[in-house]
């Protein structure tokens, strides 16, 4: 599997869809470590996330191969928004399938799309291994979140883009859940620049990848009620991310909950962004030991906005 020939086309077959997202010079995270901190604004993205691009490559790929079964996925929000606004784009029918505790703003977001959406499990995991069941029973082609080549090429063109936008990079910090972005992020980076440091960053209280490419094999790891509810929850034992982090992933970055809520309070009062949790976590990966990176440049990749208009507002008051 030659993952930078598939971004490469992701690229190509997506580009014209998409935004290529600014990235932004941070001088107060600069200020922070002493060294240069720049910021891929995928915040900014179509559908306020990174997803809405593995999603459209994917679903336009099914198109390419003619392939006509009904394709489906699971989802905590921002993959089913990207995969519902790829569906509606590209005049396909799909289902998204959610837990019931996805974020309220997430679901009504999908449901501005023309797609079918069914509710099953109360964990992303759970919803994930009884949609690709049914998948597997009805004949429907199931778009996983990560564990999928194109998938985690269309994530890729984040790194082609990265390395169009800035030449030099010592580190590139992505928050990691099934690990499709930090997969697709580090296989072109480090194909272009090897040297460059490929750092994952996790929420403590969902560490399932971090905490088995550390052993060495799968881990089952319970998930905990986290602020970083886009990456939540564990991945197939049999996932391509798992070996790919293995290579790629040179270091991990676990963020408690109140680190979080600190990297999401300074990102509206240094550069008035609204970012999500998953976000805060890569960028308060940083802020947990600026020294690490003094005299560097660091490229954090800001991964999504949509929170909940409820939790962003007891953060702020918290």
């Amino acid at each position: 599997m030659n993952l930078v020939q598939k971004i490469e086309d992701a690229h190509k077959r997506i580009k014209n869809d998409i935004f290529q997202t600014p990235l932004l010079y941070s001088h107060w995270l600069s200020n922070s470590c002493d060294g240069d901190v720049y910021l891929k604004l995928e915040n900014e993205q179509i559908t306020g996330s990174f997803k809405a691009r593995g999603s459209l490559n994917k679903l336009k790929w099914i198109q390419e191969q003619n392939l006509e079964k009904h394709p489906v996925t699971a989802s905590t929000g921002n993959h089913g928004l990207g995969f519902a606004r790829a569906c509606e784009l590209l005049d396909i029918d799909g289902t998204v399938f959610l837990p019931h505790n996805a974020v309220d703003s997430k679901v009504e977001a999908i449901r501005n799309y023309e797609v079918d959406i069914r509710f099953h499990g109360d964990d992303p995991y759970t919803t994930e291994r009884y949609v690709r069941k049914r998948a597997e029973e009805e004949g429907w082609i199931y778009v996983s979140p990560y564990n999928d080549p194109e998938i985690i090429a269309g994530q890729g063109t984040i790194g082609k883009e990265i390395l169009d936008q800035q030449e030099e990079i010592d580190n590139i910090l992505a928050t990691v859940g099934g690990g499709g972005l930090i997969s697709g992020i580090g296989s072109y980076v480090k194909n272009k620049l090897p040297d460059t440091s490929i750092i994952g960053c996790q929420p403590e209280h969902s560490p399932a990848m971090s905490v088995s490419v550390r052993v060495g094999e799968y881990q089952e790891i319970e998930s905990k009620p986290t602020l970083s509810d886009g990456s939540a929850g564990g991945f197939e034992a049999d996932a391509i991310t798992f070996d790919l982090c293995k290579k790629l992933v040179d270091d991990f970055i676990l963020i408690s909950e109140d680190e979080i809520r600190h990297a999401i309070r300074s990102m509206i009062r240094h550069h008035h962004k609204v970012i999500e949790g998953s976000a805060g976590v890569a960028i308060a990966s940083l802020l947990k030991n600026p020294r690490r990176f003094a005299d560097q440049t660091m490229v954090i990749v800001v991964c999504g906005a949509n929170i909940a208009p409820d939790t962003l507002q007891s953060i702020l008051c918290s």
